[in-house]
């Protein structure tokens, strides 16, 4: 990640931890060897000090980049929520719970991996940031500046494509199934008493959180991919809370029950009646409100800052 204009920027993330090769006009010096970069994964202690130089570099970039990107990272999960949604419709009857939650997850990690390899600012990835505060490199202004904007950007580029995947009236496929589908989990996530709410979201990001830090100590996209691939899957099969994709689950669960046309209700066999939970105060107050809360504190404290306090304080 480059940053703008502001603090010293991390160019390269192996390069904030590992000293580059003297570079040279033309062959290395008589009797110099040059060792090629090593291909071995990066150690704990070494993805601490990665994860601060990640956290100075997201911390100081500017506004209008660190907002593009987040736009990017809410669309990313969007995608991935539609993916999710859309291969475990009609799975109901067909396939065990636990199967079709374990589908689920592996198609979900789309977005994490379109966040990290794409290049984007998900919030609750960036819970990590606080350990470069705790080691004093930001100021705590900086962290909620970059959460904050990252959060908005979140927010409307899942909403775009809630617009998007709406109008192309794809959530109809499959004789209304993928609408269906869209509406039940709605209807899960808005039902959800507050404070449960605010532990699935703790468990949801110390797991997403734990995905970045894995990702931190690859060297491939292959490495980056299986290291998301298992807690992401893992926190969807559970049933863990995560704010962004809730951004794209909530409303387009709102949208379809509130402005679905009736041939879609005739065609999936369900009504609106169905789903009393889906409405607008639910799905901020009792789902997005506490599930954030819960983001920060399993992301932030669990992981960010525990790491923190094994691998640097303990150090000094």
């Amino acid at each position: 990640m480059v940053a703008g204009n502001g603090p010293p920027t991390v160019l390269s993330m192996e390069s904030a931890i590992e000293p580059r090769a003297q570079e040279t006009d033309g062959a290395a010096p008589t009797g110099v060897t040059t060792a090629p970069p090593s291909l071995d994964a990066l150690m704990p202690p070494q993805i601490a000090a990665k994860a601060e130089d990640v956290g100075v570099a997201k911390a100081g970039m500017s506004a209008l980049r660190t907002l593009s990107l987040a736009v990017l990272a809410g669309a990313f999960i969007g995608l991935g929520a539609m993916f999710a949604t859309t291969v475990t419709a009609g799975s109901a009857d067909a396939i065990p719970f636990g199967l079709a939650k374990l589908i689920a997850g592996v198609a979900f990690s789309l977005g994490l991996i379109l966040v990290v390899v794409g290049g984007a600012e998900l919030f609750t990835g960036n819970n990590l940031i606080v350990m470069a505060w705790a080691e004093r490199r930001i100021p705590i202004r900086r962290v909620l500046r970059n959460w904050g904007l990252v959060y908005a950007g979140n927010l409307v580029g899942a909403l775009a494509t809630v617009l998007l995947i709406y109008a192309s009236k794809q959530y109809q496929f499959g004789d209304g199934a993928v609408g269906a589908n869209a509406l039940a989990v709605a209807q899960t996530k808005t039902s959800l008493g507050f404070g449960q709410a605010i532990a699935l979201g703790i468990m949801c990001n110390a797991l997403v959180c734990l995905a970045i830090w894995l990702t931190y100590a690859a060297r491939s996209v292959t490495d980056k991919v299986l290291a998301i691939l298992f807690p992401i899957t893992a926190f969807v099969a559970a049933g863990f809370e995560h704010s962004v994709a809730n951004m794209y689950f909530l409303p387009m669960g709102l949208l379809i029950h509130d402005r679905a046309p009736t041939s879609f209700w005739h065609a999936s066999g369900t009504s609106p009646s169905d789903f009393p939970d889906i409405t607008w105060t639910h799905a901020l107050v009792d789902n997005l409100l506490p599930v954030t809360i819960g983001n920060i504190i399993g992301g932030s404290v669990m992981v960010g800052l525990a790491y923190w306090l094994i691998y640097v304080r303990t150090e000094r």
